[in-house]
């Protein structure tokens, strides 16, 4: 029970038979599989790793700030719908919406830059007088 409540996944109680040794830990491997796949976002042809905090967009590596990635990331998370230009303030500067804030504008400007440049489709698109939306294709 300590083990259990201090952190850990799974436990035997000696003596224990090697045969279920090796069923936990093919379990547990099946488990970490499911988590890696877990912490890498995927739109398209754009990859963000939650883990190293890295992008790349047809396996070139994008150069993203900390709060690049946190704008892209949020977009990703919430792919296919708009996201208003209020719930990206809220969620990734902790701020309630400003009507004369332009951040929000200037950091998507930056992130679509370097997301969707030199690229025959974009990714990121402007829904106007609303927010943002990521998806594959139009």
């Amino acid at each position: 029970m300590r083990g259990l409540r201090g952190g850990g996944d799974d436990y035997l109680v000696k003596p224990f038979a090697f045969a279920e040794l090796l069923a936990r830990v093919e379990a547990l491997a099946r488990r970490s599989a499911t988590v890696v796949k877990e912490t890498v976002l995927r739109v398209g042809d754009l990859e963000l790793d939650l883990v190293s905090r890295t992008a790349n967009r047809g396996g070139e590596e994008i150069d993203l700030l900390p709060r690049e990635f946190q704008v892209l990331e949020y977009l990703v998370r919430n792919q296919g719908q708009v996201v208003p230009r209020a719930m990206l303030l809220q969620h990734v500067w902790n701020l309630n919406f400003d009507p004369t804030t332009n951040i929000i504008d200037v950091y998507v400007g930056r992130v679509r830059r370097k997301v969707d440049n030199q690229h025959a489709y974009p990714l990121i698109h402007t829904i106007r007088g609303v927010g943002f939306c990521v998806r594959a294709h139009c």
